[in-house]
């Protein structure tokens, strides 16, 4: 614990604490079984606002794609649950019994071979974990070697979140195209619909995004870390001291996308199905809303960002159903004007100095004459003088 201190920080690690107690506390003791899973995929979200907090807020790299990898984790962990629940007995009706439904219905007799690998669980994590991290070097390479940066490097990733969308829609008998990948049922004959799975899942998903919250706080305290801030500040004086920054911008940019995968991943779980409505542009744009909301220098910020903002949208959508996106436009426009720094910003100003000013104010009192050597004193004083 001192190690965990001593690397985050007090402030940062009480942070920690505060989150890891509304989400595996709080939460699940005030909420019922529909509004935790709700919550559940929500924080599946709150896994790519954590990577844009160390790409965008501390590398100064804004992506404007990052749903790719949420979707390319998603797709992952999809095809294998879809290739459980395709069973040749689940499917015996189909003209090809033992392929996934919207391949029959395309008139594939015949499973991809891309698709065989999926059968297996372990195989399904590895690819989870470095399809996604292949994908963002391939990109980084091609890019931060060109030196794109900058705006330029934003609209790249748009361009690669639409193609990749596009493809997955247009692909319908190996993708299963607008619909995704749907009902999924049970991952090795665990039924993940059941209410017990779903309280397990979100403590997973819970757990997972605490992993990466504390990770990240680490990787930003090292010297790839400081590197990043550099970067974002003097990127030519970084590269005139002798480092090669187009290595360290692709490393932040395929730790980034592992991150965003295992929220990918979580969310096909939690929610059962996966589609290229969550790979596309507008997905992407929400996700970097949700980091900028709790402040994209705070990778707590970033998960209460996006729990704020997702409440708020289902609020207003059930309340107001006719105004809830003029709703949602203002308060993103109130807390830009008001909040410029976000959530973060407003804890950094008012809450870490009341922090600082209590732990040194603990730190600072004389420390209390033990008992028993006070008595011994007053005894051994008063026999003297006796």
């Amino acid at each position: 614990m001192s190690h965990l201190t001593k690397k985050l920080g007090k402030a940062d690690l009480l942070g920690v604490v505060v989150l890891s107690a509304v989400i595996l506390v709080l939460f699940p003791s005030v909420f019922g079984i529909f509004r935790l899973n709700l919550i559940g995929k929500y924080l599946t979200y709150a896994f790519v606002g954590v990577s844009l907090v160390l790409l965008w807020g501390n590398g100064g790299i804004l992506s404007l794609g990052q749903g790719v990898f949420f979707g390319l984790g998603g797709y992952c962990m999809a095809m294998f649950l879809k290739l459980e629940a395709s069973d040749p007995i689940a499917t015996k009706i189909q003209t090809t019994p033992g392929i996934p439904d919207f391949m029959d219905w395309n008139q594939i007799v015949k499973l991809p071979l891309f698709w065989l690998p999926f059968k297996s669980l372990t195989f399904t994590i590895i690819a989870i974990l470095v399809v996604p991290a292949l994908f963002a070097f391939l990109i980084g390479v091609a890019m931060f070697k060109r030196r794109v940066g900058g705006v330029y490097f934003a609209i790249i990733t748009q361009a690669v979140a639409l193609i990749l969308s596009v493809l997955i829609v247009g692909q319908q008998g190996l993708t299963g195209g607008i619909n995704g990948i749907t009902d999924l049922k049970t991952m090795h004959g665990w039924d993940i619909r059941s209410d017990s799975a779903k309280y397990i899942l979100y403590y997973v998903n819970g757990a997972l995004l605490i992993g990466c919250v504390v990770f990240t706080r680490w990787v930003l305290s090292t010297k790839f870390g400081m590197l990043l801030l550099a970067l974002r500040e003097k990127e030519d004086r970084v590269r005139f001291s002798g480092y090669d920054v187009a290595n360290f911008k692709t490393l932040a940019f395929c730790m980034s996308a592992v991150m965003c995968a295992i929220g990918g991943a979580m969310f096909t779980l939690q929610v059962g199905f996966m589609s290229p409505s969550f790979v596309g542009i507008t997905p992407s744009i929400e996700m970097v809303i949700y980091t900028a909301v709790g402040g994209r220098m705070s990778v707590v910020g970033a998960v209460f960002g996006t729990l704020l903002v997702n409440f708020a949208k289902t609020f207003f959508s059930e309340e107001y159903p006719d105004l809830w996106l003029f709703l949602m436009g203002a308060t993103f426009i109130a807390v830009v004007l008001l909040f410029p720094d976000g959530l973060a910003g407003l804890y950094d100003r008012y809450g870490k100095p009341f922090v600082l000013r209590r732990a040194a104010r603990a730190h600072s009192k004389p420390k209390a004459t033990e008992p028993n050597v006070a008595v011994a004193t007053a005894l051994e004083s008063g026999g003297k003088h006796g």
